[in-house]
C-alpha cells in the first residue's frame, strides 16, 4: 500500500470528541486512508451511495442509530453527501455519543461541507486528499525511480488505480471518467444540462496555462457568464479544477480580474480531451508541466500547512510571471519552464514593483527542490 501522507494527521484526530470529515474526489484513496486507519479497530461502515443506507439513516433517531453501531468504536459514511440531513445526524452522533468515532468522506465538498457547515461547529476535524503527490510516490519507491517516470506521470497523472496498474493506464482513466467525473455534479441542484459541463471541461483543458474569458467561454458555450462561473466552481468543489486569480495592486498597466485554470491531475485532463500521446509526440508538453508543478506544488502546501496565497501576474505588455506565491507580505515568483535551456529573465516592471524574496525558474532538472 502506498502510504499517504495525511495518515499521520488523521490518526492524530481519532477518538478526540470530533467527527472526522475527509474531502476529495472520488477514486482519490479517501476508502484505501480510513480503512487503514480503523484496520485494528471496530467499525460499522455505511455507503451513502446506496439506497437502503439512504433510507436507514434519514430521519434516524439516537436510539435507533445506537442499536445499529451496536458495540462498535467507529462508524464510517462513506460517500456521505448523498445522505439527506447528513450534518445533524452527525451533530447528533457527536453531542450523544462522544465515545464513537464518526469518520465520514465525501466527494463534493460543496455539498458535503454545506451539509455539516453550520451544525458541525466545533465538532469536526476537516481533511482533504488529492491524488497521490509527487512526494508520496518519492517515499513509496526511491527517488531515481519516480524522478524517471515523470514524463510518463504527466501523460497519465497520478490516481492511485493508474499508478499502481502500468499499462492499462488509459482504460482506467477511461472507467473513471465515464463511471464518475461528473456523476456528483449532475447531482447537484441546478446542473441540468451534462453536455454543457462536459464542454467547458474540455475547453477548460485546453486551456491550461492560459487566462480564461468567462464571457467568451459563455459564448462559445451558448451560456451567460455567471452560468459559466457557477460551473467551474463547482468544477473545483468537485476537486477536479483549481484556479489562479491575477495578482496585481492597481497599478493601471496590470491586469486584475483575470484567472488561470488548472486541473489537480494531468491524466484526468489528458483524458477528457482523449489525448494520451506521449510527451516527446505532444505540442502541449510546456502546459502539461506547468499543470504538473503547479499542482503538485499546491498539495505540497496544502499538506504541510503553508498558508500561502497563490496567484498568477501579468501587465498590459504581456509580461508575465507564472506563479507566486506570497505569505506576510512576502513574494516568492516562480517560472515554470519544461527545458532547462530556456532563458529567463524576470521581467524589472515586477521586480522593481515588488521585490520579490525569491525568483526561481523550475524547469525538468531541478523541479524536485520545489515539490518535497
Amino acid at each position: 500500500m502506498i502510504a499517504r501522507i495525511q495518515q499521520s494527521q488523521i490518526d492524530s484526530y481519532l477518538f478526540k470528541g470530533k467527527a472526522i470529515l475527509i474531502f476529495g474526489a472520488r477514486q482519490v484513496g479517501k476508502t484505501s486512508l480510513i480503512k487503514n486507519t480503523i484496520k485494528n479497530k471496530s467499525f460499522i461502515w455505511l455507503n451513502g451511495d446506496e439506497p437502503d443506507t439512504q433510507q436507514l439513516l434519514e430521519n434516524i433517531t439516537s436510539d435507533r442509530l445506537k442499536a445499529i453501531i451496536g458495540t462498535h468504536s467507529v462508524l464510517v459514511i462513506d460517500e456521505a453527501q448523498m445522505i439527506h440531513n447528513i450534518g445533524l445526524l452527525i451533530k447528533r452522533m457527536v453531542d450523544n455519543f462522544p465515545e464513537i468515532q464518526v469518520i465520514a468522506s465525501g466527494s463534493s465538498a460543496f455539498e458535503l461541507a454545506d451539509k455539516t457547515k453550520e451544525s458541525m461547529v466545533g465538532r469536526k476535524e476537516e481533511l482533504q486528499l488529492f491524488p497521490l503527490s509527487y512526494s508520496e510516490m518519492v517515499k513509496h519507491t526511491n527517488f531515481v525511480e519516480e524522478t524517471r517516470l515523470i514524463n510518463h506521470r504527466l501523460v497519465y497523472g497520478y490516481y492511485p488505480e493508474v499508478v499502481i496498474n502500468l499499462g492499462n493506464e488509459e482504460k482506467i482513466l477511461n472507467d473513471l471518467t465515464e463511471g464518475f467525473l461528473y456523476k456528483d455534479i449532475l447531482n447537484l441542484e441546478g446542473i441540468k444540462k451534462s453536455s454543457t459541463l462536459q464542454r467547458l471541461a474540455q475547453m477548460l483543458a485546453f486551456r491550461i496555462g492560459s487566462e480564461i474569458s468567462t464571457n467568451s467561454l459563455g459564448n462559445d458555450l451558448g451560456i451567460n457568464r455567471l452560468t459559466v462561473e457557477k460551473y467551474i466552481d463547482i468544477l473545483e468543489k468537485n476537486f477536479i479544477v483549481f484556479s489562479l486569480n491575477a495578482f496585481s495592486s492597481n497599478q493601471d498597466n496590470e491586469i486584475k480580474k483575470s484567472k488561470k485554470v488548472y486541473f489537480w491531475d494531468n491524466g484526468l485532463r489528458n483524458r477528457i480531451i482523449k489525448n494520451f500521446k506521449p510527451i516527446e509526440l505532444r505540442d502541449d508538453f510546456g502546459a502539461l508541466w506547468e499543470n504538473f508543478v503547479i499542482s503538485e506544488r499546491k498539495k505540497k502546501l496544502f499538506y504541510e500547512n503553508q498558508y500561502k496565497e497563490t496567484y498568477f501576474w501579468r501587465n498590459t505588455q504581456q509580461a508575465e510571471i507564472d506563479f507566486l506565491e506570497i505569505k506576510n507580505d512576502e513574494i516568492d515568483a516562480f517560472e515554470i519552464k519544461f527545458n532547462p535551456k530556456v532563458k529567463v529573465k524576470f521581467t524589472k516592471s515586477f521586480t522593481e514593483k515588488y521585490h520579490p524574496k525569491t525568483t526561481q525558474v523550475i524547469h525538468k532538472e531541478n523541479f524536485w527542490d520545489f515539490l518535497l
